[in-house]
């Protein structure tokens, strides 16, 4: 096997390039790597003497590789080869390759045993990949490739596709084998190139879920194709870590807080910052202590570990740290450079279309402070002790919490699906959205109810309290009474059930009739490759039995462009919520439904199921669904009801059906052209403004079938009676609701509710004074 040596000014430029290719290839694979960078750890420059050293390191009969960065390092080299023996000058190539790129693609190639040649061919290669993704032209063309005579198509289920990694443990297994492989990316094209040759992968652009053809041929074609497909099931050994959850909330849970004050700033103060002759080396170190400080949360909050992992991989965005790099190297301070850089990401992400997109530069801002208060020495001690107020809520500091002495959060910005939120809801974590600009002082008392969308400075104490122990105390009741029939007092009984997207849902849930929902996009959201049918009945199964068989609701797959399944990428369209979503998507991709429809009907032979399918406008779409359905055989059949168009035509959509679920989150944003997580128009997507519950009453009133609700206007207890003034009969909530939800029908006399005055009402702040 060759021999490498790496020739930098930077010491920690060489380190971090070897460290990332050496990720590429198994310990024992790897050729020898030898540095010859940078005068000591942080000074910049050459030194031929060092080179001469790393060449007889990593001196090999079968040759030495040397990559340089520029200038002296390559009249570096060139002297270190006078300084060496004969013999081992005579057997050393200086290649021009970009040394990151190049460098990643001589290991990997040299891993294999290959030549001299065929390492440096590959080298010169690396930035092929890069040039043709961006549309520049090529410095090296591609080698003709042998005609396969025999082929297999695979899926590229890794969630990033065939990058670096995966695509050097693909190159390592074809090269093993005696056969000429090649790859043609069947979903744009590209293709077939050399599959021995990282470069030529590179050029695929294989993404998430794009269809590759495998052709072999040679002695070994056979064995090098079952391997290949062997390797791609199992995510090309770059599957995500087994999901792990739980179920420990830690806070109260209730809706209502009071404390002092503690605000949190939107920044870190960077001015006391003094630039020294290494910002580089400052920031190198910030990011490792960063990193570190990440691992740590990802590791620690198991069910929350996704998005640190997601933090992760922004911290270490190459063309981002690039960028911030270049800045550096201009003449700008560490911070600064780094706060530029991470502001201009977080604007990009805000001026996405997608409400979930936009909501992610808080992440990116979450990224960016971490490195600067490591940067400027800055603790980052956990409040505690009071109501904190902040203009955005991270994840880190949702999930750091002392859950047990934060009386809760009170966030500046709108928005329910920011990580920060999702975090500290699931923790038990008292809060509220959407406070605006308020003027509050540090220490102040500070009250909200979240119930009431209510948020007070200086209130009224003694109320507040009182409050709080009420909501304890029926908290406490409905739980005790939780398994309990919600039958009304006037002799309605209301079923209600539990909103499902992990087992643990089911498992957690108490006193729910079922489930009104199981969300398997959820359900099998962190998936690179479908669920087969078996796994689906697995997970469908685990879910009734966590419900004592009590009858579930499973929808089939909700996806659209602005919720992606992992294994289904979809096309980026201008406005995900008025493109292909629900069923519309698989009117093209009909074999996912179909073995999800498959899993569906073993799970109903077992315990009662119901199905249901998603984004429904047209009658059409409920004759295909029914049609790719087929024999019923007891099997209970809905359709979600979720834009104005099904709640206008639902005597036609339900002609064929046995239920209805309205789906109020979207049904509130379509009917009011208002996205709930843009704090410009966030006000106006209220699930109880009277154009919504019109829609609902006349969904109610010409069904002709069973009428469900799922959205979260069923979660909350005030709106659930409303809903079953209306007529509706099942109300599918999230599990630590379901008690209150129940508490509050049965204390209710559904006849003294006057839907009539309701549904006249002015606006959604008029109907909540009528409730």
């Amino acid at each position: 096997m060759i021999g490498i040596v790496v020739v930098s000014h930077s010491r920690a430029l060489a380190d971090a390039a070897v460290g990332l290719a050496s990720e590429m290839v198994a310990e024992d694979k790897r050729p020898v790597i030898a540095v010859a960078a940078g005068l000591d750890a942080t000074t910049f420059g050459t030194d031929a003497m060092a080179v001469s050293e790393a060449l007889a390191a990593a001196d090999s009969p079968d040759g030495v590789l040397v990559l340089l960065d520029l200038g002296s390092a390559v009249l570096s080299a060139e002297m270190a080869l006078e300084f060496v023996d004969p013999s081992v000058a005579d057997h050393v190539r200086l290649s021009s390759a970009p040394l990151v790129e190049g460098l990643v693609a001589a290991v990997v190639t040299a891993s294999t045993g290959a030549s001299l040649d065929a390492v440096v061919t590959e080298a010169e290669r690396g930035l092929v990949g890069k040039q043709d993704h961006l549309g520049d032209t090529p410095t090296v063309e591609a080698e003709p490739v042998v005609e396969p005579d025999r082929s297999l198509e695979i899926v590229v289920s890794n969630e990033h596709g065939l990058h670096a990694r995966p695509a050097a443990r693909l190159v390592g297994l074809v090269n093993g084998f005696d056969a000429a492989v090649t790859l043609t990316n069947l979903d744009t094209g590209k293709g077939p190139v050399d599959a021995g040759s990282l470069s030529m992968v590179a050029t695929l652009i294989a993404q998430q879920g794009h269809r590759v053809c495998v052709g072999a041929s040679g002695r070994q074609a056979s064995e090098a194709l079952e391997a290949i497909e062997t390797l791609a099931a199992a995510g090309f050994g770059d599957e995500p870590a087994p999901d792990v959850r739980s179920s420990t909330a830690g806070g109260s849970g209730l809706d209502v807080a009071i404390g002092p004050a503690v605000l949190v700033g939107s920044g870190v103060d960077v001015s006391g910052y003094v630039a020294g002759d290494n910002e580089l080396g400052r920031l190198e170190q910030a990011l490792e202590t960063a990193g570190e400080q990440l691992r740590v949360l990802r590791d620690t909050t198991p069910e929350h570990g996704d998005i640190f992992v997601a933090h992760l991989a922004l911290l270490g965005d190459r063309k981002v740290l690039d960028d911030v790099r270049a800045s550096i190297a201009g003449g700008a301070s560490a911070p600064a450079a780094w706060q530029q850089v991470y502001d201009d990401l977080a604007a990009t992400f805000e001026g996405l279309d997608d409400a979930y997109q936009r909501e992610r530069a808080q992440d990116v801002r979450a990224v960016r402070d971490r490195v600067l208060r490591v940067l400027v020495g800055a603790s980052e001690d956990a409040p505690a002790d009071g109501i904190l107020v902040v203009p955005e809520l991270d994840a880190a500091t949702a999930a750091t919490l002392d859950a047990t002495r934060i009386a809760g959060i009170a966030v500046r910005a709108a928005g329910t699906t920011g990580h920060g939120v999702i975090v500290a809801r699931s923790r038990g974590i008292p809060l509220i959205t959407g406070i605006g600009d308020v003027d509050v002082r540090p220490g102040a008392t500070i009250a909200f109810d979240a119930r009431t969308g209510t948020f007070e400075v200086a209130p009224d104490e003694e109320h507040v309290r009182a409050t709080i122990a009420e909501r304890q105390v029926e908290r406490d009741r409905a739980v005790a009474q939780a398994d309990e029939h919600a039958i009304t007092r006037d002799g309605r009984t209301i079923d209600v059930l539990v909103n499902v997207g992990v087992v643990q849902d089911a498992v957690d849930a108490r006193g729910a009739d079922g489930s009104g929902l199981v969300r398997t996009e959820v359900l099998f959201g962190d998936r690179r490759t479908a669920p087969t049918v078996d796994e689906q009945v697995e997970a469908f199964r685990a879910i009734a039995q966590a419900l004592g068989n009590k009858p579930i609701t499973i929808r089939t797959w909700d996806i659209g462009g602005d919720k992606p399944l992992p294994f289904l990428p979809q096309a980026k369209e201008a406005n995900p919520f008025l493109g292909e979503r629900g069923l519309r998507v698989f009117r093209r991709r009909p074999e996912l439904l179909r073995d999800q429809l498959e899993a569906i009907r073993r799970v109903a032979a077992e315990t009662p199921v119901h199905v249901m399918f998603p984004m429904v406008t047209t009658a059409d779409e409920v004759a295909w669904a029914l049609d790719e359905l087929g024999p019923r055989d007891g099997l209970e059949v809905g359709i979600m009801v979720e834009v104005p168009a099904a709640a206008l035509r639902v005597a036609t959509l339900a002609k064929d059906l046995d239920f209805v679920s309205i789906g109020t989150n979207d049904l509130t944003q379509y009917t009011t052209a208002a996205d709930r997580t843009n704090t410009a128009v966030a006000s106006l997507a209220d699930g109880l403004d009277p154009a919504v519950l019109q829609l609902i009453d006349h969904v109610v009133r010409n069904a002709g079938v069973r009428v469900a609700v799922c959205g979260d206007l069923a979660s909350d207890p005030q709106a659930a009676v409303l809903l079953a003034a209306l007529g509706v009969t099942e109300l599918s909530a999230v599990g630590p609701q379901v008690p209150l939800v129940k508490a509050r029908l049965r204390q209710s006399d559904l006849s003294q509710v006057d839907t009539a005055a309701v549904l006249r009402a002015r606006d959604a702040d008029q109907v909540r004074g009528l409730l």
